[in-house]
Order: structure tokens, then C-alpha cells, then sequence
């Protein structure tokens, strides 16, 4: 019998990490979740992570950008 192979361990980005990304306070990342716009994946310990790969594709969207420039404008009235 040949050895499986490892399980694929994916990298996952606290709120924190993702909300400095955009510029955003970590509450705004928690309810894009809540509202569908981000999946989070919850620990043991029941906290939010976000799949590295989702962040970092939202992140180049064009679309998105966007989307984050007019709330985060909207925060700065």
C-alpha cells in the first residue's frame, strides 16, 4: 500500500490581516462575511478566518476595489 499523501493545509488570514489589507476596521470584515461577501471558516474556538486565496482574488478585483473605496469613503464622512 502506498503512503496517502498529506492533507493540503491552506493558508488562512485573521480579520485583522484582511481588514489592513483593505483598509478597512475588522468589523467591516466581519459583516462582509455575515452578508455573503467573504466566506469565513470558523476555528475550534469558534474566531473568523478567511481563505488567503479568496482575500487575495477579492483583493485584485477591480469591481471590489471599487465596492471597498465607496464604503470606506462613505466612513470617512
Amino acid at each position: 500500500m502506498s503512503p496517502r499523501p498529506a492533507p493540503r493545509i491552506e493558508p488562512l488570514l485573521t480579520p485583522k490581516e484582511v481588514a489592513s489589507l483593505f483598509r478597512v476596521d475588522p468589523r467591516t470584515v466581519t459583516r462582509w462575511a455575515r452578508e455573503g461577501r467573504l466566506t469565513a471558516v470558523r476555528t475550534l474556538g469558534g474566531h473568523r478566518r478567511y481563505r488567503q486565496a479568496e482575500v487575495f482574488q477579492l483583493f485584485g478585483n477591480p469591481a471590489w476595489d471599487d465596492a471597498v473605496r465607496s464604503l470606506t469613503d462613505e466612513q470617512g464622512r
